[in-house]
């Protein structure tokens, strides 16, 4: 079965990363799903956003926890997670959600996602979209289990993989090249969201090693090398 492509922060390597643009044109490279980083401004709205701060993607040195949602559009057009699962229901994408650590609101973040995840669930469910909740830290991943979402425990050390806390992992491509048996720990097969897959040897890769989820910044791109081989 050939692996479900998704968009990393949209289809980042033509549009902006993260912003509205990068996920339209993700739908419009056939990616069957969006990847997205999400973190809390100062009044608690969940945003996409990579950064802990503004100054890489929009030069301005403020930093999105200290600030409201606001004030930070009045500096870039951040897109709000409601506004991204609205699109992903809208065009049936899959999500998988990263929610950063450390940050000064603790396990709030995961809190509030559950909360909006559980007030949307029915319009989720109608759309036949999957939600994963994912993270590279332990206790944030705990948080979310026993939810009804997937969730998924990134690394990039394969000796952390197998103690995994979430009911699937996500390697690095540069972890991926390393192991032996890519989807297996002591106990159990797992589920794998790679990340972030841009070349076609990677992809291949992917595809020997029987992964379930690509995430790419080149939905178009890595959909070509796995209908083409």
């Amino acid at each position: 079965m050939s692996p479900l492509i998704y968009a990393h922060r949209g289809a980042s390597a033509d549009c902006p990363e993260m912003s509205i643009s990068a996920y339209r044109e993700a739908i419009s490279q056939g990616a069957d799903g969006f990847e997205c980083d999400l973190r809390l401004t100062k009044d608690r709205v969940i945003v996409c956003w990579h950064d802990a701060d503004l100054k890489r993607v929009a030069a301005s040195p403020g930093f999105i926890s200290k600030m409201t949602v606001a004030e930070i559009l009045a500096i870039y057009p951040v897109l709000t997670f409601s506004e991204l699962l609205d699109l992903a229901i809208e065009h049936k994408k899959h999500l998988a959600l990263e929610t950063k650590h450390p940050v000064p609101s603790g396990g709030l973040m995961e809190r509030k996602l559950l909360k909006c995840l559980e007030e949307r669930r029915s319009d989720i469910d109608a759309a036949g979209i999957s939600i994963a909740i994912m993270s590279f830290s332990w206790l944030a991943v705990r948080r979310c289990n026993d939810q009804g979402w997937e969730t998924v425990f990134l690394s990039g050390h394969k000796a952390l993989l197998p103690f995994s806390p979430g009911s699937a992992i996500g390697p690095s491509i540069a972890t991926l090249r390393t192991l032996k048996r890519a989807g297996s720990n002591a106990k159990r097969s797992i589920k794998r969201f790679v990340w972030t897959v841009n070349e076609a040897t990677d992809a291949q890769l992917c595809v020997e090693k029987g992964v379930e989820v690509i995430i790419t910044d080149k939905p178009r791109y890595i959909r070509s090398i796995l209908e083409n081989g």
